[in-house]
């Protein structure tokens, strides 16, 4: 969330960093399994077929379900193989996973990745806008990256000058779009030619100064005023925030 109030997504995981953790995830579970194979051919020479099919069934579901979904779950959407990527399931909301979310998933990697091998999971993430697989579609979760390239720049800073009249101002909410356009106008000014410059940045004022009120001083720049409306929503938007917290924590019991 930048600091005029737009929501920026988490950036989904590429299919081939998917692929990547769910092949490691694959080779440990084989392992796993032939290791348990092996301790049960073993132990289980002198037992009876209908003791040794229910060992087997038992082995199955664990290996496959059970202990998945318990790493899954104690880990906050991590296995083996995201942890080594460096990836995490999350909500579709970007909020931790439970085991609600964990269980669907297991169940549904049982069909489309160990009885498939993998090919509707791999068709589901390709036509899907956040790779998502039949089990996070069912889920309502996604893989993200928590370590992502993506580096918001500083927002503008307040210009002095403006700053007694922007205190003193009421200055309405700033519509998403139009505060996101002001956000990159201001920080890729330097790029645009002077008379592109004067032309968007005059447009964004108009706009803004719809939303605004008393106006800024007479022979203020477009984009002087522009980013003193922006710092000064920040600020604002500031202190409600930490007003909020403050009544939160003085009403809600603290959390166990």
């Amino acid at each position: 969330m930048t600091g005029e109030g737009v929501l920026i997504d988490s950036p989904a995981a590429s299919l081939g960093v998917l692929l990547v953790a769910g092949l490691i995830d694959v080779i440990l579970t084989m392992l796993v399994l032939l290791l348990l194979a092996i301790v049960l051919a073993t132990s289980l020479i002198r037992v009876n077929e209908a003791v040794g099919a229910s060992a087997v069934v038992i082995v199955i579901v664990l290996v496959y379900l059970v202990v998945p979904v318990t790493i899954e779950t104690l880990s906050r959407g991590r296995s083996v193989g995201k942890l080594v990527m460096k990836l995490r399931v999350v909500r579709d909301d970007g909020g931790p996973i439970v085991f609600r979310h964990a269980f669907v998933r297991g169940l549904i990697a049982l069909v489309e990745i160990h009885m498939f091998q993998g090919v509707p999971a791999v068709i589901a993430a390709m036509v899907s806008k956040r790779s998502k697989r039949l089990g996070d579609m069912a889920a309502g979760t996604y893989t993200v990256r928590e370590e992502t390239a993506m580096r918001l720049q500083y927002p503008p800073h307040m210009p002095p000058a403006l700053q007694p009249w922007a205190a003193g101002a009421d200055i309405a909410p700033l519509p998403d779009g139009l505060a996101l356009a002001i956000r990159q106008f201001l920080l890729r000014s330097e790029q645009l030619s002077p008379s592109a410059r004067m032309a968007v940045g005059s447009d964004l004022l108009h706009r803004t100064l719809a939303l605004v009120s008393p106006p800024p001083p007479a022979h203020a720049p477009p984009d002087s005023v522009l980013a003193a409306v922006l710092a000064e929503r920040r600020r604002r938007d500031a202190e409600r925030l930490q007003r909020d917290a403050v009544t939160r924590a003085r009403l809600l019991p603290p959390s166990v």
